[in-house]
């Protein structure tokens, strides 16, 4: 009996001190203008930045992981969610989880309540770079953005790029490494580069 006291007791503490960091990175996330429900957590310290006008929002129970120990699967790199114009909007749904992912929206993503990014997924709605004068390439986010919605209940594998302008349905599941360039119809498996429909699973 002392023993389970003592091990009780124990696990106590842990949960506490696993909890601290992510009440600090919390707060900083708030301090840089995320809106944060309640009981968001944070497993390390993600890398968030917005433009002045846009919106990250994030609901209850939302879980980021960006800490190597913090997934199976390992965190190669932290979370990072980065809008890239004044009227870009990242929202993810109550009970999204998230492992090592990178979002960026120059227009704007959408993830529906309870789905899962997988360890190392990029979801980014737009090019990045446009072709500039002579050899060179530029900076530009807005020209060739198209935002993307993520339905709820979504299985999205480790390794995943989810590309702009693409829609995935509810109950939608695409495997590990697969390159999404096109709409994944609710309850189907998407899989492959690029992923094409394999089956359906409702």
């Amino acid at each position: 009996m002392l023993r389970q006291s003592m091990s009780r007791s124990l696990g106590l503490l842990l949960a506490f001190f696993r909890a601290l960091p992510s009440f600090l990175w919390k707060k900083e996330a708030q301090f840089k203008g995320v809106q944060c429900a309640e009981n968001v957590l944070f497993l390390g310290r993600p890398l968030l930045s917005l433009v002045p006008g846009s919106r990250i929002v994030l609901g209850r129970k939302v879980r980021i992981h960006s800490a190597l120990r913090s997934n199976p699967l390992g965190c190669a790199q932290p979370s990072v969610l980065r809008t890239q114009s004044a009227m870009a909007r990242i929202v993810l749904g109550d009970g999204v989880g998230i492992s090592a992912a990178v979002l960026c929206a120059a227009d704007f993503i959408e993830i529906g309540e309870g789905t899962i990014l997988g360890s190392g997924a990029m979801v980014v709605d737009n090019d990045f770079h446009s072709r500039g004068e002579g050899w060179f390439w530029k900076e530009d986010y807005l020209s060739s953005a198209k935002g993307i919605k993520i339905g709820r209940g979504v299985f999205i594998g480790a390794r995943v790029l989810v590309l702009k302008g693409v829609t995935i349905g509810d109950w939608a599941v695409v495997g590990a490494g697969s390159v999404v360039t096109q709409d994944v119809p609710a309850g189907s498996l998407a899989a492959g580069n690029p992923a094409s429909i394999r089956n359906r699973k409702i």
